[in-house]
């Protein structure tokens, strides 16, 4: 069991139980990356639309990530979270 704490509300859970997002080294793109096919910064957010909300509220996700995060992501965040 690898655990990861998730950025906006601190809680430590199983890898598997939270959104896995990357900064791409490659190309800078920040993605979703739950099967960790990409390299680069990453963030574990909880599958709580509350978490997500306040990681972009408070910045939590742009400062992790060391990057500018587009809002477009929280739409995506938010869809992965009514598909799971």
């Amino acid at each position: 069991m690898t655990e990861r704490r998730c950025v906006s509300c601190w809680q430590v859970k199983d890898r598997t139980d939270l959104i896995k997002i990357t900064a791409d080294n490659s190309s800078g793109n920040v993605v979703i990356n739950p099967n960790s096919l990409t390299f680069g910064r990453s963030a574990y957010l909880c599958y709580n639309e509350a978490c997500i909300e306040m990681a972009f509220k408070k910045n939590k996700l742009a400062k992790h990530l060391k990057t500018s995060i587009q809002n477009e992501l929280k739409g995506q965040l938010l869809d992965e979270l009514r598909n799971n």
